[in-house]
């Protein structure tokens, strides 16, 4: 007999394949001792079946059902009840990681008997009403929303699966060599509300910094908000560390997950987090995968510390990552023309004409590079970030969507420019208005975006990068080992010597 859900716990044995790799992170989390909502997995198998057959499998509906008793013995509150309600998360996950390209529905269960049993438990009507509105809103694509618990999960686990088909998905999956027939898992997680009062909150943080590798956590933080408002860059973020002065207990525990996942991973990790009357939970983590001078410098210190060989430090940097650890920067900038100012959020110079919408980037890219210029950047944008050399946001920090795709595609990104405004063909920041079509130079490191196209500038070697190649001259382990080390030689003699 087929089983389509399996339970979310240490004890879990499924591969990546079956459940999906945000779920597989969620068992290495529970095996830690870390703190993550009780919930269940549909697998990728369900997923295909629906694609195939048009509707969610036979016996799933009960499955479903059995799995939510579960839920609600776990947790000592009633799926859609008015007493002790139970809410849900509901969310994709691919066996490779797909960053902001399917469904994701919180809230779910909040019935209109649930929201205002919410409101009796909580005292707080506007928490309700916010929680269940946003319920509503993320199922806004969708067709009319029961006002029943197991109806809308069954049509929540349906829509997850059908965004595997959307544009914006085909599209991302081409562009990172994704086939097209893994389908996706659903996980099904109890709520945690992060816009439940003035000490809860939620945000991403990688256990260093993705831009230079540097051993500090590092990553967004939004207090009073839930975590759909980080990634879609529409609410401004507060940086990290802002987390250590307004909640230091759930900073502690956060800084201390960090160091488990990344001893467990022996990597640079990301997570995903929220934070609950100050009490944290995980909601989700993966390896960081660094680039460039942020990757060659991770491999390094993680040798020295010994968590990895120097052998392993080999193995981790490609070439590929070599020919961006000299990052080039505006050189004088100062002396150039600075149009706007924002964060930096992927390293790297870009030149190109203005583009402020994804149409218009597509079409002009035929004719040379493009900067893509947004309010905000959704998984809707797909083409034009495809398309541009470069991306520039207003909102958004350096967890946003645009920020993520900049990071996975290698582009240089600014995001977070507060007086950036986009009206139609134009855009204005500082007092200045031009039009699309305008020349401008964005760099991803320092966050500037400069009219015209000023001096650049290239970094020299570092001495991370000065350390992994004298290891790799004096490579003598196993093949693979001296096959990367000679590997990397070449490659940074030719980007030396062009």
């Amino acid at each position: 007999m087929v089983r389509w859900v399996r339970p979310l716990s240490a004890r879990s044995e499924e591969s990546a394949r079956d459940v999906g790799a945000k779920a597989r992170g969620l068992v290495v989390l529970h095996r830690l001792g870390l703190p993550v909502p009780p919930g269940f997995v549909v697998t990728t198998d369900a997923c295909r079946a629906h694609l195939r057959e048009g509707r969610l499998p036979d016996g799933l509906a009960g499955e479903l059902a059995h799995a939510m008793t579960g839920l609600e013995a776990a947790t000592g509150r009633r799926f859609g009840g008015a007493r002790a309600p139970l809410a849900v998360s509901v969310r994709s996950g691919a066996s490779v990681s797909m960053p902001g390209m399917m469904t994701t529905i919180l809230n779910l269960g909040l019935t209109t008997e649930a929201a205002a049993g919410l409101a009796a438990e909580t005292g707080d009507a506007r928490f309700a009403e916010d929680s269940r509105q946003r319920f509503l809103s993320g199922f806004a694509a969708a067709r009319a929303v029961p006002d029943d618990a197991a109806l809308q999960l069954e049509l929540a686990v349906e829509t997850v699966f059908s965004s595997w088909e959307t544009p914006r998905a085909r599209t991302y999956r081409e562009l990172h060599d994704i086939p097209h027939d893994l389908g996706t898992a659903v996980i099904v997680q109890a709520m945690v509300y992060g816009n439940r009062d003035d000490h809860s909150g939620t945000g991403v943080a990688f256990s260093r910094d993705p831009n230079t590798g540097e051993n500090v956590p590092f990553g967004d933080v939004l207090f009073g908000h839930q975590g759909e408002d980080v990634v879609s860059g529409r609410s401004p973020t507060r940086p990290l560390r802002e987390l250590a002065e307004r909640e230091p207990a759930v900073w502690a525990a956060l800084t201390e997950a960090l160091r488990r996942v990344e001893g467990h991973y022996r990597d640079a990790c990301y997570v995903e987090f929220t934070f609950q009357a100050g009490e944290l939970w995980l909601l989700q983590v993966r390896p960081g995968r660094f680039v460039g001078g942020a990757a060659v410098r991770v491999a390094t210190e993680l040798a020295d510390t010994r968590l990895i060989t120097r052998g392993e430090a080999l193995l981790r940097v490609s070439p590929q990552h070599l020919q961006h650890v000299r990052t080039p920067r505006i050189a004088a900038p100062a002396q150039a023309d600075i149009l706007a100012r924002g964060v930096g959020a992927c390293p790297g110079v870009a030149v190109g004409k203005v583009a402020t919408t994804t149409d218009a980037a597509v079409r002009m890219a035929a004719d040379g590079p493009v900067i893509l210029v947004r309010p905000e950047t959704s998984p809707n944008d797909m083409r034009g970030l495809a398309a541009a050399a470069g991306i520039v946001t207003a909102r958004g920090g350096p967890a946003s969507h645009a920020a993520v795709v900049a990071r996975a595609m290698g582009k240089p990104a600014v995001v977070g420019i507060a007086d950036l405004v986009v009206d139609g063909s134009s855009l204005s920041a500082g007092g200045r208005t031009v039009g699309e079509g305008a020349l401008v130079t964005i760099d991803g490191t320092g966050g500037e975006v400069a009219l015209g196209s000023p001096r650049i500038a290239t970094d020299t070697a570092d001495a991370h990068l000065r350390r992994l190649l004298a290891w790799a001259d004096d490579a003598s382990g196993e093949r693979s080992e001296r096959d990367e080390a000679r590997r990397l030689i070449a490659a940074h003699a030719a980007l030396r010597d062009p």
